[in-house]
């Protein structure tokens, strides 16, 4: 009889930043579809979902990948119901209205490696050595941790995740890794189950995975973000300007609203400095990486037929809130 461990993949309830969580069924002669996942439960009163006196809650398995380092293994994500089966508060997953995967989603996500020991970046330097040689950098004075980048990626790859791409960033310690789906939804899946992924192998490194978006406080060192690119047939086929502008225009008047959701913290990375726009501000333009929606060159060369960027998003913001409030934003412009 053969044997396989199903790694059930949830998010906890924990705020303002949600914290992965995960357990293991292990099942009998398992086809390794989605469709023969069963739904399984947890003890919600151990992760701020649930009352101790009614504690289930359950997982529905929404994606599914095998996992190359164990054996006869699969990664299974999981999106958190109530116990009569509705969508749980936590569920940012449920809020996503792209039932025709129509929007396609790219994100950038940057993470620090971080010592626990120094409580710095991993490679953090003692002397006062200014930020922008360690970006895309090469040599063991400027990169640190590129074994478990490289790790990293194949696992990604290996188990069938998207990665379409992966640098070392601007402050030491620093990398980033950028996930493509066509679908919202499983935008997310991919960016939850890789972060699941890094998470697990920092373990054997005896490094932390910080995604707080201005770790190093009030420096000159940049933060931490995961910009958001985005698309719909409409963006992808109009090729007018004009369209562009309107739905850009459409996340002006709602910009609380999506800074609500796009990370906790965030206002210590969106000042205006290290290639952001402030928080308090919102501006659009071509190429502009200090605007709060960059549209990129190739869309304009493409005769405007192609996707924006959002570069407000927060590393440790929640995929699923994100993609769900600009699919909404975007669907109010009515182009």
């Amino acid at each position: 009889m053969n044997k396989s461990k199903l790694e059930y993949i949830w998010l906890d309830g924990y705020k303002p930043t949600a914290n992965l969580r995960s357990k293991t069924k292990v099942v009998s002669d398992f086809s390794g579809k989605l469709e023969d996942v069963d739904m399984w439960s947890f003890d919600g009163s151990s992760t701020l979902q649930a009352e101790g006196g009614s504690s289930d809650c359950l997982l529905k398995p929404v994606a599914i990948y095998p996992d190359p380092e164990r054996n006869n293994a699969f990664l299974v994500m999981t999106e958190v119901l109530n116990a009569d089966g509705s969508a749980h508060a936590s569920n940012g997953r449920a809020s996503i209205d792209d039932d025709d995967d129509d929007f396609w989603f790219g994100f950038e996500q940057e993470y620090f490696l971080w010592d626990p020991e120094t409580n710095l970046p991993l490679g953090f330097p003692k002397d006062q050595t200014p930020q922008g040689q360690f970006y895309c950098s090469v040599g063991a004075k400027n990169s640190f941790g590129r074994e478990i980048m490289d790790r990293h990626l194949d696992i990604c790859l290996e188990a069938g995740l998207n990665v379409e791409g992966t640098n070392g960033e601007v402050a030491p310690g620093q990398w980033e890794f950028q996930i493509f789906a066509k679908g919202a939804a499983e935008a997310g899946d991919q960016i939850w189950v890789a972060r699941y992924i890094l998470e697990r192998l920092a373990e054997d490194y005896g490094l932390a995975i910080d995604y707080h978006p201005k770790p190093l406080g009030a420096t000159d060192w940049n933060g931490s973000g995961m910009h958001a690119n985005f698309s719909n047939s409409v963006l992808r086929t109009c090729g007018s300007k004009e369209t562009y502008e309107k739905i850009c225009e459409a996340f002006r008047p709602v910009v609380k609203e999506h800074i609500e959701v796009y990370g906790a913290y965030n206002d210590q990375r969106l000042t205006g400095d290290h290639e952001t726009q402030s928080i308090h501000e919102f501006s659009y333009g071509v190429s502009d990486r200090g605007a709060s929606i960059r549209i990129p060159i190739m869309t304009v060369e493409k005769g405007w037929k192609g996707w924006l960027e959002d570069r407000r998003p927060a590393s440790n913001g929640d995929p699923y809130k994100i993609a769900a409030r600009i699919i909404k934003t975007v669907k109010s412009a009515d182009v």
